[in-house]
């Protein structure tokens, strides 16, 4: 073979040898597998009953109201607290209120805890309305059973209320006629978020 035949031989090689690095044309082994994955948000879903607590008139100083009504989770998951926003306005009848109404109605809301009731708030509607306490807060035993806080998804709480025009043995005639208008809004949170670990 002569110089000639074996320089083009080498160049045909090499051009050969270019073409399958520059085109990737090999073959490899090969295999796939897919996984299904789904990610579901649960619900908060908070119902209270009845949707009006209390709608009384002719009252007079030392009148209380006592009223019940229930808390519902009807979500999927549970509830770690419910947080009670106050708002009230008054009707002033006569225009001559030198005081705030809501000071002079007590308001006291009991947690049922089956076999006793637990005070969770205690002050007035005046007080309130700049406060956002956990009506299902409670922190004692009954019996042997600590009660947790919040609703689990699919039970109810009974919620005792107590209203009570607060006699004070002073002149309270600027409040005749006068009307109290109150809105309450449970505000239901969720509870910490939990850590899911599969590593088997």
């Amino acid at each position: 073979m002569n110089f000639k035949k074996l320089t083009k031989k080498g160049f045909m090689t090499a051009a050969l040898g270019l073409s399958l690095i520059g085109g990737g044309t090999f073959a490899y082994f090969s295999d796939s597998v897919q996984t299904q994955n789904a990610f579901a948000a649960g619900t908060l879903d908070l119902s209270v009953n009845p949707d009006v607590v209390v709608d009384l008139a002719n009252l007079k100083p030392g009148d209380e109201i006592y009223r019940e009504f229930t808390l519902e989770n009807k979500g999927s998951l549970d509830i770690y607290r419910v947080l009670l926003d106050t708002k009230y306005a008054v009707e002033d009848a006569k225009n001559d209120n030198n005081d705030d109404f809501g000071k002079h109605i007590k308001v006291t809301i009991m947690y049922n805890t089956s076999s006793a009731t637990v005070p969770v708030v205690e002050t007035t509607l005046y007080d309130l309305k700049n406060q956002t306490p956990d009506i299902t807060a409670i922190d004692e035993f009954v019996g042997s059973v600590q009660r947790p806080d919040g609703i689990p998804a699919g039970e109810k709480e009974k919620i005792f209320v107590l209203f009570e025009f607060v006699n004070n043995g002073q002149d309270q005639n600027q409040f005749q006629g006068d009307k109290l208008k109150l809105n309450w809004t449970f505000n239901a949170e969720q509870t910490e978020g939990t850590y899911y670990d599969n590593t088997n």
